[in-house]
């Protein structure tokens, strides 16, 4: 029987990977709960706030999708300060005003303050995602990122599932101190990104370089290990942030998150009101009903990304759980006048295929590029997917509005998914960073 052994550096490796995982993850996790939470939050206070402010499906659709609009525009910038100031000082930059924003929500009188409140959010929130994205390119190696991206995009059904009965719980507040529930829903919610962004300077390390926690041998060996994987899967023939922007490849990444996020905030600013067709739920019984589909994705997210990196098939692996995710919605949108337990168990394979798609799909693009290249590549396919998140919550809530169900915006999710699975497929699966078993080509094109 053979027995294999780790070379020093594997072990100095191994190690260095251990501690910044473990010194990491929990915090940017932790934000990123907090992030999803407060620009998420919108979606269990329509009802009360629909009925108290006077807003149609419409107009509260709109609402919510500006916030897409603000972090769109001010994602790319907001990467290059990442790039040029450091994490620390840039994500504490993110998140006290937004903290700020997400509690002045609790404020708004009409359907005109709640749309520029949460169009003012965006802005302040913009360029979190990608700038986290980007950090992580600074520590993971290529062959690391989808599996940490899993642990960090667990974030999303884990504040959806806890936020759902936290939100439920905050609005049967109704009354306390003169204010309705939904408003103590958003000042609860709010605060801790305003105490994290005042502590965060003082608990992150910008680059591998800059770990104290670290031996000199440990940095050594993870800064290594990481230029020799951006050596092999990453493209060295565009190098400026410019260039980046002007990319095709990004450019066509751009439009596979575009497709993803469709998907990701459809079901999560509707699915609150899609449960509602479900039954005649108090508010605390519906979040958590609402919280079903969500512990359900976040039970595989973990498993699918690590078996990403492990088999390299990055892409197969994103079109296969987009793919699952259309044919939930598909599923829930037939079922929801024949069977609650259907359209609820419908409902639960497209939160797994939306959660696990993630992972895999952000690894793609996140390898595509390296240094201010890589900001920027990755500020484009960000800001390109968050007009999704625009696009999506507007359009359901106008099919909504226009059909009187969630039938027709449960068929539109489902379509734009399955259209980007099989794009995903074709085009990412024949690509290094989408199949991480081929090698880049020597000589490589500047489209």
């Amino acid at each position: 029987m053979s027995i294999t052994t780790r070379s020093p550096h594997d072990t100095l490796l191994a190690t260095a990977l251990r501690k910044a995982r473990w010194r990491i993850l929990p915090l940017i996790c932790t934000l990123y709960f907090i992030a999803y939470l407060d620009r998420n939050n919108v979606g269990f206070a329509r009802e009360p706030m629909s009925s108290d402010l006077g807003l149609t499906a419409t107009a509260f659709g709109l609402g919510a999708g500006l916030f897409f609009v603000g972090y769109t525009l001010f994602e790319i910038p907001s990467n290059a300060g990442m790039h040029r100031f450091g994490a620390r000082r840039w994500i504490s930059r993110i998140l006290i005003p937004w903290g700020l924003l997400a509690m002045a929500t609790a404020f708004v009188v009409d359907d005109v303050s709640f749309a520029w409140i949460r169009f003012l959010l965006g802005i302040a929130e913009a360029g979190f995602f990608p700038a986290v994205v980007f950090y992580f390119t600074l520590w993971f190696p290529v062959r690391e990122r989808a599996a940490v991206l899993g642990v960090f995009v667990l974030a999303q059904p884990l504040a959806n599932m806890l936020g759902a009965p936290l939100s439920g719980a905050l609005l049967t507040l109704d009354g306390l101190l003169g204010l309705h529930g939904w408003q103590w829903m958003y000042l609860v919610e709010g605060l801790p990104a305003v105490l994290f962004g005042l502590a965060v300077p003082f608990l992150l390390t910008d680059r591998p370089a800059n770990a104290r926690w670290l031996t000199a041998a440990e940095r050594g060996a993870l800064e290594t290990s990481i230029a020799s994987d951006d050596a092999r899967i990453t493209s060295h023939s565009i190098l400026t942030f410019r260039a980046a922007l002007l990319n095709r490849t990004a450019w066509a990444y751009a439009g596979l998150n575009f497709g993803m996020v469709l998907g990701i905030y459809g079901l999560a600013f509707w699915l609150p009101s899609i449960v509602g067709e479900l039954g005649d739920f108090p508010a605390f019984e519906r979040s958590l009903v609402v919280a079903i589909p969500y512990a359900a994705g976040a039970c595989f997210v973990l498993w699918w990304s690590r078996r990403a990196d492990r088999t390299g098939k990055r892409a197969a692996h994103a079109s296969l759980s987009l793919g699952l995710a259309a044919l939930g919605l598909l599923g829930a949108g037939y079922s929801l006048d024949v069977s609650p337990i259907i359209a609820l168990a419908s409902l639960s394979l497209a939160a797994i295929g939306i959660y696990t798609a993630i992972g895999p799909m952000l690894s793609m693009s996140a390898s595509l590029f390296s240094g201010a290249a890589a900001a920027a590549g990755i500020g484009l396919v960000g800001a390109v997917g968050n007009i999704g998140g625009f696009v999506s919550p507007i359009t359901v809530g106008w099919l909504t509005d226009l059909t009187g169900s969630s039938l027709a915006g449960l068929l539109f999710l489902a379509a734009a998914l399955a259209v980007t699975a099989i794009a995903a497929w074709l085009f990412a699966g024949r690509r290094p960073e989408g199949d991480t078993t081929l090698a880049r080509p020597t000589k490589e094109s500047h489209t």
